[in-house]
């Protein structure tokens, strides 16, 4: 895959997955950006079988400020919902990926069900095929995934929400905002979202995604997800939970030091 800077676009072309691959990005940039009130989402100026073209986003910094913005628009985001646990993003029926692999999205009748067989055990597998992941951490690992898909951690007042599906700090990017009119009008910052792989989920594993990877402001952003809407009690605990996933894609593509770190959240998990 290449990336290249055009004249009014940002072009990435390239995939060795073949034509279903930047169209589930821009269908995934589409059906986040449908939602009301949410996040700037990057926009989409072309796409085809080959090749995505974006809207070039200017460097900025990130601000207390625009971080508590993006937690209020993040969580309206996620409210906007979605069909079912794991349905992709509406109208998309090919396949699904993360980053530059492929993941399913299968809607099904419970989150646990879903975010073990389909985000957490299939990166697991590949893990253990790399030799990254065996033994006890293993063994761990797949009592979490079992406890999960038996719909031990389910609530019944969880619905599915309209999720990013790979929200590190890097997929998120501060530009300038334009600026507001009048005298005396500062230039702001806000939070624009790329490279989603958007699907149906649980609106903590986006933030547990955030955490993980250190995002600027993090608690700001907690605070302005909370003002709009307040996580269930008990969150903060089932942050591993929500990060078996990434964990287990990073064990699968680059090595073992996320393996330690997912037999770890595993075991968090399993005092749950």
């Amino acid at each position: 895959m290449s990336a290249t800077r055009g004249a009014g676009a940002f072009v990435k072309r390239g995939s060795r997955h073949g034509p279903d691959f930047y169209r589930h990005e821009a269908a995934g940039l589409a059906w986040l950006a449908a939602a009301p009130g949410g996040p700037r989402v990057v926009e989409v100026l072309g796409v085809d079988d080959d090749e995505i073209a974006l809207e070039p986003v200017p460097a900025g910094r990130a601000t207390a400020e625009a971080a508590r913005r993006f937690g209020r628009t993040l969580a309206v985001m996620h409210d906007a919902g979605a069909a079912a646990w794991g349905a992709p993003a509406d109208d998309w029926a090919g396949r699904c990926f993360i980053g530059d692999r492929p993941q399913e999205c299968r809607p099904t009748r419970s989150w646990g069900e879903f975010y073990s067989e389909q985000r957490v055990r299939p990166f697991v597998a590949i893990a253990v095929d790399m030799g990254v992941l065996g033994g006890a951490d293993l063994a761990v690992v797949e009592r979490a995934c079992d406890r999960i898909a038996a719909g031990e951690l389910d609530h019944p007042g969880d619905d599915p929400a309209r999720i990013h599906g790979d929200l590190w700090t890097g997929n998120v990017l501060w530009a300038p905002a334009p600026a507001a009119s009048g005298v005396g009008a500062v230039e702001s910052v806000e939070a624009v979202l790329i490279d989603p792989a958007a699907h149906g989920g649980h609106r903590e594993t986006d933030l547990a995604m955030l955490a993980l990877f250190g995002a600027p402001y993090l608690n700001e952003i907690l605070g302005g997800y909370q003002e709009r809407h307040p996580l269930r009690p008990g969150w903060r605990q089932r942050v591993p939970l929500h990060q078996l996933h990434p964990l287990a894609t990073h064990s699968a593509g680059h090595g073992a030091g996320y393996a330690v770190a997912l037999a770890d959240a595993a075991r968090r998990v399993l005092e749950l």
